[in-house]
């Protein structure tokens, strides 16, 4: 019996763990265009060569790749740009076969390929943390550094980058492409602190503000399931695409549940067609100004506790609570009435698509989802964004100079759109992308479809057409007596006199373990701040520093049993490390008291 080959091998291997791989192989790895040729090292192992380059060294590719491995040092997950034949690959895999992610990022099908053709490498896609980025997009990485965190947590570590140098020459702006990708999914922590640094208090003070509507408004769990999987949801983002589709709302209308984001609202009072859901969960005064002469009678908002208060004072058809994003919010609601939780991927666009998800619809027509800059336009046209602009427009500071403003300052790059040609997006725009295909691909059972091909490429999102929509059967009677049975079910089990009486006793309860904790907490960390002191200031006898550090272990048990740690730690900064520990403890302390002060300003 013949021997197997190292192809035959691997391919076996590839199928069972990575079907979609091999499936790409198959279909984009046969081509020899690039002028791919082995050679043999003076070790005896193959080589590389592309366009008379070497990809590895001619002497020993096997001591390269080990080599190269060896550099990698601390936590978090390793990406190698340019696979080449696997040498580093199979010396990484080797070193760190179960502890980190190892992320693959390969251009080209036909490399990957000619090394699984060349080198038995199935020890190395036995791996379980492997993941292999290939192909013409760019921005997979996101989603392999998503999936790295999800299924490897180590905390927020920031990613360790090698390179086939030769490789990344070969192809440099794709490789400096993927490379500005990882640069926008690490300096995530940077964004959120900076925005915490500057709106946390605004949070926390909105959330003290709208408690009694944890206890007044029922959750979105309540509606989980209502719609029948025949009839479809569609979900209106607010980006520029969704000017193509204003004129189809009504026949939409006749045929979808609608969900729409706040900033698309607009759009819908304009076509005069009422949405049934707008989710409306951004803390900041500037996102309530998109209800701005917005009246939408029938229409109910999806909100979260933080929300800014005037929205829960906004008239509409009836408001349902998400699960708070904020510990103060979640406090609350796990000793009241848990609301349903929805996603969170940085905007309310997230939001609204895993609560269309949560409605039951077996699919998701989607409009307005750019992610990007199609046409170098932010929104559609009338969007509160656009309408203040130009009503803020002067001579020395025309509109056209606060929209070049918007779209330079959140690190623009180019990247390819679903229709195939180069659109303008952002950091934070792949952030968001990276979330929705996560998610897309996460939920094989929910069809999405989105009608428009200019915005950023999605995988797991069908792009579809407006035939394609308006092709389904007209279901308005269907769905609003859906919606009727569906709230008044809801009035019936949560507005009755006992349940508001129930939870009128827990929320009071809840409120009083909320002071007591914090001003225990602000107590205990005091101390403790003040023991750790006196334990650093000069030399003690070591009876003195054991008596110190044992009374210090008490207290570290108390405050992480703590049940409002998390609340007064929300609007702790993050410790100096010259002195953490001491400033972990007066952060706390200084936290604890500021909640206090606010709930005493309520």
């Amino acid at each position: 019996m013949s021997e197997m080959s190292p192809w035959e091998g691997n391919k076996a291997l590839i199928a069972a763990k990575f079907p979609g791989l091999l499936e790409q192989l198959n279909h984009q790895g046969r081509g020899e265009g690039e002028d791919l040729r082995i050679e043999t090292a003076a070790s005896g192992d193959p080589t590389l060569i592309i366009r008379g380059v070497s990809i590895h060294s001619r002497r020993d590719p096997k001591r390269e790749g080990q080599r190269l491995a060896e550099t990698v040092q601390g936590e978090g997950p390793v990406i190698l740009l340019g696979f080449g034949l696997g040498y580093t690959a199979d010396a990484l895999g080797e070193r760190f076969p179960t502890e980190s992610p190892l992320i693959m990022v390969e251009r080209r099908a036909e490399i990957l390929r000619k090394a699984l053709e060349t080198r038995d490498l199935r020890r190395l896609f036995s791996t379980p943390s492997l993941m292999v980025v290939l192909g013409e997009r760019e921005d997979g990485i996101i989603g392999a550094l998503h999936l790295s965190e999800t299924h490897f947590p180590r905390g927020k570590v920031p990613p360790r980058v090698l390179r086939n140098s030769a490789l990344v020459q070969l192809d440099s702006d794709w490789y400096a492409a993927v490379e500005r990708q990882i640069k926008v999914w690490t300096s995530r922590d940077e964004v959120n602190q900076a925005t915490l640094r500057r709106f946390g208090t605004r949070w926390v003070r909105n959330g003290m503000r709208n408690l009694e509507a944890i206890r007044d408004l029922p959750g979105i769990k309540r509606l989980k399931g209502m719609v029948p999987s025949h009839i479809p949801a569609f979900l209106a983002a607010a980006g520029p695409s969704l000017d193509r589709i204003a004129p189809l709302l009504p026949a939409i209308h006749q045929r979808c549940v609608i969900v729409a984001v706040d900033t698309a609202l607009r759009c819908f009072v304009q076509a005069g067609v009422a949405p049934d859901f707008a989710v409306v969960v951004d803390p900041q005064y500037w996102n309530f100004r998109h209800l701005d002469r917005v009246s939408l009678p029938t229409t109910r908002f999806i909100v979260e506790s933080a929300v800014y208060p005037p929205v829960l004072r906004h008239p509409c058809g009836g408001k349902f609570l998400c699960a708070s994003l904020y510990p103060l919010g979640s406090f609350i609601e796990e000793r009241l009435d848990p609301k349903g939780r929805l996603g969170a991927g940085g905007s309310v666009a997230t939001t609204a698509w895993d609560f269309a998800g949560l409605l039951g619809s077996a699919s998701i027509w989607i409009a307005g989802l750019d992610l990007a800059f199609p046409g170098l336009k932010t929104h559609f046209k009338g969007a509160r964004f656009e309408e203040q602009v130009f009503s803020e427009s002067t001579r020395f500071s025309p509109g056209e100079t606060r929209s070049f403003r918007a779209l330079r300052d959140g690190n623009p790059f180019w990247a390819s759109a679903a229709d195939g040609s180069r659109v303008l997006t952002d950091r934070r725009l792949s952030l968001y992308a990276a979330w929705f295909e996560n998610r897309f691909n996460g939920t094989p059972g929910l069809k999405n479809y989105r009608l428009s091909g200019e915005g950023l490429a999605l995988s797991g999102c069908v792009e579809a057409d407006e035939a394609d929509l308006l092709a389904l059967p007209i279901q308005r009677e269907e769905i609003d007596l859906l919606l009727r049975r569906a709230f008044a079910q809801v009035q019936q089990d949560f507005m009755g006199s006992k349940q508001r009486r129930r939870r009128q006793e827990h929320y009071h309860r809840a409120l009083q373990e909320l002071v007591q904790g914090l001003t225990r907490l602000q107590s205990l960390t005091r101390t403790a701040a003040m023991l750790l002191r006196e334990k650093c200031a000069v030399e003690r006898p070591e009876a003195e520093k054991t008596l110190l550090c044992n009374h210090l272990e008490v207290l570290d048990r108390e405050i992480a049993a703590s049940p409002v740690k998390d609340v007064a730690a929300f609007l702790a900064p993050l410790p100096i490390q010259s002195d953490g520990t001491v400033n972990r403890y007066e952060a706390l302390s200084d936290a604890a008291a500021r909640q206090l002060r606010l709930l005493g300003e309520e």
